[in-house]
């Protein structure tokens, strides 16, 4: 019966169909689409593929909602040189998730730098005072999220915190929980994501990279090989064992060079023409201003230093521009002959 093996076959293969794509829709208590996310940051986030590749991996196990029941869901550390985009990533993933890039507890390690700031953390202990409050610099709801977000906190330049500082992480990162040294609160961090950024190791690494740019390596034209163990040497200098082996990822961001300039540029020149189209302006910068713009940076400092530069030079430029002449809507910005940045309306016949 040929004809019944064909139906059963075909019934088969919707049924099969239909499994697919209710696999597709597994229910999730998050709400966030994790290719959605990472469309955003792939967007504004330059010359760091491996990084992104690594999120993208820990926002389907988030979405998923397999993680361990009794830790964050996951702990990341981001390493690398000043303006590589680490803080960025954690501000655009906030936007992306939760709406908002400041949807986060930012705490700046660089102000605990001292032992006894330990308490700005867990609450003065027992007999001081504001022991009973239980005060802390933790944004509480900023951490705990809700059932359909994740919470997200950032520790930003962690290197710069004293040892006792980071040593009191060590039971948030292991069981997710917080308990303030009065003994009257905790903080949950079970649905939290935990970022910590570091710049420990750069100037290691550059130091590195240049013994290869002089004498026989460079005659013999050898390439540096080892960064990521020279980064890891000073990791394990800097922190204890044991609070390393509680992170679950440790990310390098990688330097990025004059090829994503001109894409760094193209980002930033797109947040100020978001801001200038509440305005109804638009402004063209010719090859020579983008050129001008990319040459005159400070590779040190990475995209902060172009971002500096629009602040510093273009910003202005416009700004004179639009004061002087405040009918025009159209107006666009090249080097004019004393070699500086000029901009000026461009008249529509």
């Amino acid at each position: 019966m040929p004809f019944i093996n064909d139906r059963l076959e075909e019934s088969r293969a919707i049924a099969g169909l239909e499994h697919v794509e209710k696999a597709k829709e597994r229910p999730s208590r998050f709400r966030f689409d994790p290719a959605r996310v990472m469309q955003r940051l792939r967007e504004r986030i330059v010359g760091q593929e491996e990084v992104l590749d690594a999120m993208e991996a820990m926002l389907y196990v988030v979405k998923a909602d397999i993680g361990a029941e009794e830790r964050p869901l996951a702990v990341n550390l981001f390493l690398g040189p000043t303006g590589v985009g680490k803080t960025e990533t954690v501000r655009l993933l906030a936007e992306a998730i939760a709406g908002r890039a400041d949807a986060l507890c930012r705490i700046d390690m660089n102000t605990l730098a001292q032992e006894h700031y330990a308490a700005a953390l867990t609450g003065a202990p027992p007999g001081y005072v504001g022991s009973k409050e239980g005060h802390t610099l933790f944004d509480i709801d900023a951490i705990q999220g809700s059932y359909s977000k994740p919470g997200i906190v950032l520790f930003d330049e962690l290197e710069k915190a004293s040892k006792e500082v980071v040593r009191s992480l060590l039971n948030v990162m292991d069981s997710g929980q917080l308990v303030l040294s009065g003994g009257t609160r905790k903080i949950d961090f079970r649905n939290t994501l935990i970022f910590m950024t570091s710049n420990i190791g750069a100037n290691d690494v550059v130091a590195y990279r240049q013994r290869f740019e002089q004498g026989w390596r460079r005659w013999l034209r050898l390439q540096p090989s080892k960064e990521s163990w020279v980064q890891q040497q000073a990791l394990k200098r800097h922190f204890d064992p044991e609070f390393l082996n509680r992170i679950d990822r440790i990310l390098p961001f990688e330097k990025l060079d004059e090829n994503w300039w001109s894409s760094l540029l193209d980002i930033e020149l797109a947040k100020l023409d978001k801001r200038l189209a509440k305005q109804q302006i638009t402004l063209h910068l010719t090859d020579d201003a983008r050129n001008w713009l990319c040459e005159k940076r400070d590779p040190q400092f990475g995209a902060r230093d172009l971002a500096r530069r629009l602040r510093v030079t273009l910003e202005p430029a416009l700004a004179s521009a639009l004061l002087r002449h405040p009918d025009k809507q159209l107006y666009q910005a090249s080097i004019n002959e004393k070699h500086t940045l000029s901009v000026l309306p461009i008249t529509t016949p």
